[in-house]
């Protein structure tokens, strides 16, 4: 029996490409339709998510909604509030969406509504017609458990964590400090500190929560899921989901992968902050002296500066040319080891080219995944989210990541740099991580593969779905 999937992901590419992936995998497994249906603000680009929605096979359909006016947001609004505002006010046309979809005599009623963690009010609508609920988590095991410990930590600690003097315990997870929990908690007045709350009581509620992970990376957050009594919903690890390549196969991007075919394996460090990070003008210049003193040999995709480290989130774009931002004749003095590419970068083909032998990168889930995958180290320099605590677990948990240390200025300092490159492209703390993601990669292979605890999951789920 067919079924119809509706797709609820929240603005920004970061949440949007593993639930393409999901599609893309339930469709090797049952014959669906999958509707996605996409929340926009006015002022931002679509373009990426259309580019990547267009090239989905036939079964898979995309709806774009109106867009929503967040011109009343002050300026300092938190990107998780922009995100969740978006999503709220796009409530009615989902509404009248579903209700269109469930008059369409090809694809039938919706047999679930699978939604991201800041699309998690869309579950509302989804229970006026009866369709169950299932939350896609986009993040780690780890902080999935931060989520449903959340309203038990609220009790248990009066401060805000940044203040707290003992590391957190979660259960079945590394200890984590409180100024690494996740950024859209650390501040109990902020009001996304209470609609998270409230979100995680509700997480209960679910029919079943799909999380981008796998078994053997996090076996301790699962297990803890699995058998705790705080945990209601059937947990389904079905990762990991990265984007399987990029479909434009010309431009500066692709020059690289033609760059990387003249130096040696494992000697090129990829440098790269995700769809959304960005850097101040004067990390930006740390960063590029850093760089420049180790003497490695590296790609950088580089943005525009920026005072905000999530500026660039919901546009995935940089505004201006940011290689006119990186500092006086730089550039000259590293052309012979570095190729400097602006904004976007096939991220994947360069983690997976053998030239590629490191990454510094923000430590955004699917980034992490993606190097998990590719068996790539990692220099971690966490900017935003839950980026601080995925940096612990990569360091602190599983030994194949090294930190950056922030000075008292708040910037990462040249010397800093030059120290973690030099370790990890060259030094022993970086050939034992080296041999550790190595095992990683053949672990995540195995769970994607047919007899796989990913593929098993996802078949699970997929069978309730179709009935």
């Amino acid at each position: 029996m067919e079924g119809h999937i509706v797709i609820f992901p929240s603005p920004g590419m970061g949440h949007l490409i593993p639930l393409t992936e999901l599609a893309h995998r339930l469709l090797l497994h049952r014959r669906l339709f999958i509707t996605f249906i996409i929340p926009t603000a006015a002022g931002t680009t679509v373009k990426p998510q259309n580019d990547i929605l267009n090239a989905m096979p036939e079964t898979i359909s995309s709806i774009f909604l109106p867009p929503v006016n967040l011109n009343d947001l002050p300026e300092d609004a938190t990107l998780e509030t922009r995100i969740f505002l978006t999503v709220t006010q796009s409530l009615p046309a989902l509404r009248q969406t579903l209700t269109d979809l469930t008059h369409d005599s090809v694809k039938k009623t919706p047999s679930a509504l699978v939604a991201d963690i800041f699309g998690a009010p869309g579950f509302e609508i989804a229970k006026e017609f009866n369709i169950p609920s299932y939350l896609f988590c986009p993040i780690s095991a780890m902080a999935l458990v931060s989520v449903f410990q959340l309203p038990v930590l609220d009790k248990m600690y009066a401060c805000d964590f940044k203040d707290l003097s003992e590391p957190v315990s979660l259960p079945g997870c590394v200890p984590v400090h409180g100024s690494d929990m996740p950024e859209p908690i650390q501040d109990k007045k902020n009001e996304t500190y209470t609609q998270m709350v409230e979100f995680a009581k509700t997480c209960n509620l679910l029919s079943g929560v799909l999380v981008n992970s796998f078994l053997e990376l996090e076996p301790g957050p699962f297990k803890a899921m699995e058998e705790g009594e705080w945990c209601k919903p059937k947990i389904y690890s079905v990762g990991p989901l990265i984007r399987s390549g990029s479909e434009n196969q010309t431009g500066e991007g692709f020059e690289c992968l033609k760059w990387l075919d003249k130096h040696p394996i494992g000697s090129v460090l990829f440098v790269s902050f995700g769809s959304g990070g960005t850097l101040s003008q004067n990390q930006l210049n740390e960063l590029a002296f850093g760089l420049e003193q180790s003497g490695q040999r590296f790609v950088w995709v580089v943005k525009s500066p920026h005072g905000k480290s999530n500026a660039s989130y919901l546009s995935a774009q940089s505004i201006l040319d940011p290689l006119e931002f990186l500092p006086e004749g730089f550039m000259e003095r590293v052309q012979d080891r570095g190729l400097l590419l602006s904004t976007w970068a096939p991220q994947v083909e360069i983690l997976s080219h053998g030239s590629t032998g490191g990454f510094l990168t923000h430590c955004g889930w699917n980034s992490i995944l993606e190097s998990v995958v590719c068996g790539v180290p990692m220099i971690a320099w966490p900017l935003f989210a839950e980026q601080k605590m995925n940096t612990v677990f990569l360091a602190d948990g599983l030994g194949v990541a090294r930190r950056v240390k922030v000075g008292e200025d708040g910037v990462v300092g040249r010397d800093e740099v030059n120290n973690c490159i030099r370790s990890l492209m060259g030094g022993e703390d970086g050939h034992k991580m080296r041999l550790k993601i190595r095992q990683l990669r053949d672990l995540s292979s195995m769970a994607l593969s047919r007899d796989g605890s990913s593929t098993k999951s996802l078949l699970d789920v997929a069978q309730k779905w179709c009935g």
